[in-house]
């Protein structure tokens, strides 16, 4: 930071759910929604079949707001957790409230069994005829396909209260081993979050000592985090066995309402441009940098282009530029990201105990989101507030659908945020005030893009082949590191050298543990915001940037009411069609294009 100046940076507010944990309304609020719950259960178990339209539609409107109610808790033991996870008194409210959400879950796992156990053509006819119930068709038909994944309530009831000391546990205890990590470097010790972060330092000195001192945390905490790994893949294959998943996938991508030969489509594309793109950018990189080749600590280091590239950026400035970038897209737009920094929704304070990483939590339709990031002043920490805060957009254009259909798939979840950093990229380009600055914004780009994209896959690749290799018995972190190393190699290319250090780096990723190829979503986003940018610049250019600003705003809005291709039909863009993926892949390449353009 310049001149010893204190940036302000925020801590979130979070009493607009609870103002305390040992706050009275919140076991107030637990036990109301417990005893909804048993009343609810009382009412309707074994009763649905009989019900008529509006019996059905008022038991479904009671179980939406019970599943407010839930959510409302469950995320403030998320939030609070994410903040500190150092601190007993949060650790202990957050486990209690797992336990309690948990508890109560299994007395409403029935009710979608039931709803599955009705005839389809019934529900439609019942729709029809009742105004309410038609407003539950989108999440009826959800419901509908989970059914062939279903087992009897009974057997349901233990998945879920097996869950609390099977993969949740195992994650607590991975989450708690990288809070409690501390990275020695030097003389000084860092969280495993800053240290990370050294790893894109203007000083090549300071990368590399970060790198070692990571590569050390992680060989010494490998079989730990082998052994977590390992049990959460088994943990999962048990699950996907007995809900009849017949890949390791294949419940992501039923979570995320999207059909395997899509996603089969995006990782082929991704995976045969890895030398045009990827590779090349790296060479690219190695030369620019003066290298033959390129150290793996190297991938996100800034490069030389002659001007302050890591000049501190104020955190009122980030604000600023993000902002700017959204009004001169849609004022309303703006105006609802506004709200994030003015009602102090946004935790961006980087401190001991607090989760890595970054996160927009949509808590419930009937609160408001709240953002997690670790704001250390670089550019990419620009561009993740932009992310987040498109992710907050869409959560708060969205609410007004109910707690049942207000969330949108992975796959589209990442659409306003990736559009949102494509408008901050673009508004910052136009504003360059010199062509090394603009190299320098195109670089960036170029790297962020790799990292969304390139690297995402690669990490799919990497859990696919891990999670299969699981089937024939227990991985060693030796194993596990082959796997890993295989991957970066194909994806990263040959401007690298990848030495024993790098082996364990898989460690400290935590989709891995947390949410199973949860990673294709950011590729599958960014592809698909290429690909929407190139259609509001075609309106833009035809004077009708309204037309499209329009649609956008509906898209956003439409939140888990529509598929992705009643979503898209009114852009003109459909995910099926074999040259899609290919198209979004081609801008990437143009913008390699016009950065090696720049330097001719």
């Amino acid at each position: 930071m310049r001149d010893g100046d204190v940036d302000v940076v925020p801590s979130w507010r979070l009493d607009d759910l609870f103002a305390h944990p040992d706050a009275p309304e919140l076991h107030e609020h637990m036990q109301r929604v417990r005893d909804d719950v048993f009343a609810f259960a009382a009412s309707w178990r074994g009763k649905l079949q009989g019900a008529d339209g509006q019996g059905l539609a008022a038991a479904i409107a009671a179980y939406e707001r019970i599943h407010d109610d839930l959510g409302c808790a469950s995320s403030y033991g998320d939030l609070l957790f994410a903040a500190d996870a150092h601190d007993a008194k949060v650790i202990a409210t957050y486990q209690a409230i797992e336990e309690w959400a948990n508890e109560l879950a299994t007395h409403l796992v029935f009710f979608s069994l039931e709803i599955n156990q009705m005839a389809w053509d019934h529900l439609e006819a019942l729709c029809l005829t009742t105004q309410e119930l038609a407003h539950y068709l989108p999440w009826l038909r959800d419901v509908r396909d989970a059914q062939p994944h279903q087992l009897d309530e009974r057997t349901e009831q233990l998945f879920i209260e097996k869950s609390i000391s099977a993969h949740h546990a195992w994650i607590r205890l991975y989450d708690d081993l990288c809070v409690r990590m501390k990275i020695q470097i030097g003389d000084a010790s860092y969280s495993l979050t800053h240290a990370i972060d050294m790893l894109s330092d203007a000083h090549a000195q300071v990368r590399y000592d970060a790198a070692s001192a990571l590569a050390q945390a992680f060989a010494q905490h490998k079989d730990n985090f082998a052994l977590i790994l390992n049990v959460l893949m088994k943990d999962k294959a048990i699950d996907d066995a007995w809900h009849h998943f017949a890949t390791p996938d294949a419940e992501r991508h039923l979570a995320n309402q999207v059909e395997p030969e899509i996603v089969a489509r995006l990782v082929e594309s991704v995976t045969a441009h890895y030398a045009d793109i990827s590779h090349r950018y790296y060479r690219f990189k190695a030369k620019m940098m003066g290298r033959e080749r390129l150290h793996y600590a190297d991938r996100n280091a800034p490069i030389d282009w002659g001007i302050e590239s890591e000049t501190y950026i104020p955190w009122q400035d980030a604000k600023n530029m993000v902002l700017d970038a959204y009004r001169a897209f849609s004022p309303h737009i703006a105006s609802l990201a506004q709200r994030f920094f003015d009602e102090e929704w946004i935790d961006a304070d980087v401190r001991d105990g607090k989760t890595s990483g970054a996160f927009s939590h949509p808590v419930t339709p009937s609160k408001h989101p709240y953002i997690l990031m670790n704001y250390q002043g670089k550019m990419n920490d620009v561009m993740t507030l932009a992310h987040e805060l498109g992710h907050g957009v869409h959560q708060l254009l969205a609410a007004h659908n109910g707690a049942l259909m207000a969330d949108t798939p992975l796959t589209l979840a990442e659409t306003a945020s990736v559009f949102g950093e494509q408008l901050v990229f673009r508004h910052l380009l136009e504003q360059a005030p010199d062509p090394r600055m603009k190299q320098r914004l195109m670089a960036d780009k170029i790297e962020d893009m790799l990292n969304t994209v390139v690297r995402q896959i690669a990490f799919y690749h990497f859990e696919m082949r891990v999670h299969q290799a699981r089937k024939d018995g227990e991985l060693s972190a030796e194993a596990i590191a082959q796997h890993w190393f295989d991957v970066q190699q194909e994806s990263l290319g040959d401007a690298f050298d990848y030495d024993d250090d790098y082996a364990y780096y898989w460690c400290y990723v935590s989709h891995f543990y947390h949410s199973p190829f949860y990673v294709y979503a950011y590729a599958f986003g960014e592809c698909l915001v290429h690909a929407l940018y190139a259609r509001y610049e075609y309106e833009k250019s035809q004077h009708n940037a309204p037309w499209f600003l329009e649609r956008y705003t509906e898209l956003l809005a439409a939140g888990g009411t529509q598929r992705h291709k009643e979503l898209l039909q009114p852009l003109g863009l459909d995910l099926a069609d074999a040259g899609f993926w290919n198209q979004g892949m081609q801008q990437m390449v143009r913008l390699m294009d016009a950065l090696e353009a720049t330097l001719a």
